[in-house]
């Protein structure tokens, strides 16, 4: 059973003198916190911590976000520049390195490195595996490590714990270890950081205790679970939730469509029942980092136990599948005749989603390669995304000009930017075809939609 974790003096107090040395440099705030990895988990992570008055010690191996970071900038969009330049050139609490040198001082250590898949959807954990050496080159008794990256069940016992015993320091007597999920929903401003619970499991009590009190400096609710494992099954749960769910909805949106119905009509009048309902949206398929990947970290996971996970995976599928759906309506939306590349497709939107500069996993970068395979000439306009590769190609972002969306026989609108006027595009376009429902204010030119 797990237990709400509100005022950290309740908690029992350390066992031994490494713990005790550690928490109390914790509670003081005389810790130095150290990140590995500053993308959208560790940067912001890193920010918090520092605003908290922590000194902060962050790796990564791009040297241009490390020299960004070191004047100041940031590439974040829910990190302020302010912010950044606050903590590195004004009060000198944070600086980013790209060796593991600077983890020599750090009595906390995060994990925040990307977990992919494989092109066998199977995970691909090298990057722990590398993050772990790293800091083991470097640990000394009385550290806490705690990694935040999206993994498999057992990952932290199976992977991370033997490489830093390997340094001959017992885990849980030694030095600490723990798992606590990254619950980062980039561009979502709702919620400030402190607000969003974190989920610790650490691999001995006097781990998940360190990483209780740790937490509790920067957030206002502290989650314990029993074990790493239990809080890695949390964040999976949450992700394949989100998937399972969005699954349901593209195969109700394929279904509407077939049969002449609005599936956003239906999903919004659905969501007006006050219980047991929540609504989930269609689109072009999933992308991001985490629920794509987490389908594929579960299932493979699952089969270690003789366990399989059909369910799951068909939702997955499913998902997978939009790309070639969406393929699908932009061809039959399209005058036959037109093939080849004189036919012009401009998509409005890469990124995985709405305001963000994020376009890992996009199902954009899928769909722009279907198109491209049949002959047409595809070009893009994202306000966050300067530049993308895409099928193998270079691809710079076009200006949003009359001339660029009236040229496209078809502007196909696949992440719905809040910053884009949608009845301006229609306006314009000889064709939209909308995946996102973006057009759904559109007073005029409606003739000219096509909707997934």
């Amino acid at each position: 059973m797990t237990k709400n974790v509100a005022n950290p003096d309740r908690l029992a107090p350390a066992v031994n003198k490494h713990a005790a040395s550690l928490e109390s440099r914790i509670r003081s705030r005389s810790a130095v916190v150290g990140v590995v990895a500053l993308g959208y988990v560790g940067l912001p992570l890193s920010v918090e911590f520092g605003k908290a008055g922590y000194r902060v010690v962050g790796v990564d191996t791009d040297a241009e976000k490390v020299g960004a970071l070191r004047r100041g900038e940031s590439y974040i969009g829910d990190v302020r520049a302010a912010e950044v330049r606050s903590l590195v050139l004004e009060s000198q609490r944070f600086q980013a390195s790209t060796t593991y040198d600077v983890l020599r001082d750090a009595d906390v250590i995060f994990i925040c490195v990307p977990t992919p898949c494989t092109r066998d959807k199977e995970p691909d954990t090298r990057y722990i595996v590398e993050a772990a050496r790293g800091i083991a080159a470097h640990l000394q008794p009385g550290r806490l490590v705690i990694l935040r990256s999206t993994t498999y069940p057992g990952t932290t016992e199976e992977l991370v714990r033997p490489i830093l015993e390997a340094t001959g320091l017992r885990v849980g007597e030694d030095v600490f270890l723990a798992f606590a999920p990254e619950r980062v929903d980039p561009g979502n401003h709702r919620l400030s950081f402190r607000e969003i619970p974190v989920v610790v499991g650490g691999c001995s009590p006097v781990s998940t205790h360190l990483a209780q009190q740790l937490f509790a400096q920067v957030v206002d609710r502290v989650v314990p679970v029993s074990s790493p494992a239990a809080a890695e099954m949390t964040k999976l749960l949450e992700n394949v939730f989100r998937n399972v769910n969005i699954a349901l909805a593209n195969q109700l949106a394929v279904l509407s469509d077939r049969m002449g119905l609005d599936v956003w009509e239906i999903i919004g009048a659905a969501a007006t029942k006050p219980f047991g309902f929540m609504p989930f949206w269609p689109g072009p398929g999933t992308g991001g980092h985490c629920i794509p990947v987490a389908p594929c970290y579960l299932v493979w996971k699952a089969r270690e136990y003789g366990v399989h996970l059909d369910f799951i995976e068909l939702a997955a599928r499913v998902n997978d599948e939009m790309p070639h759906h969406v393929e699908q309506k932009v061809l039959l939306a399209l005058n036959p005749q037109r093939t080849g590349t004189e036919t012009r497709i401009l998509v409005l939107g890469i990124a995985f989603k709405r305001d963000v500069a994020d376009s890992r996993e996009s199902p954009a970068l899928k769909i722009i390669e279907l198109l491209r395979r049949r002959g047409f000439a595809v070009a893009y306009h994202d306000p966050f995304v300067p530049e993308q590769q895409a099928d193998g190609v270079h691809m710079l972002s076009q200006p949003l000009t009359a001339e660029t969306v009236a040229v496209a026989d078809a502007v196909v609108i696949l992440t719905d930017h809040t910053a884009i006027d949608y009845q301006w595009v229609v306006d314009h376009a000889r064709l939209v075809v909308d995946t996102r429902n973006a057009t759904s204010g559109v007073a005029k030119g409606r003739e000219r939609i096509v909707r997934l």
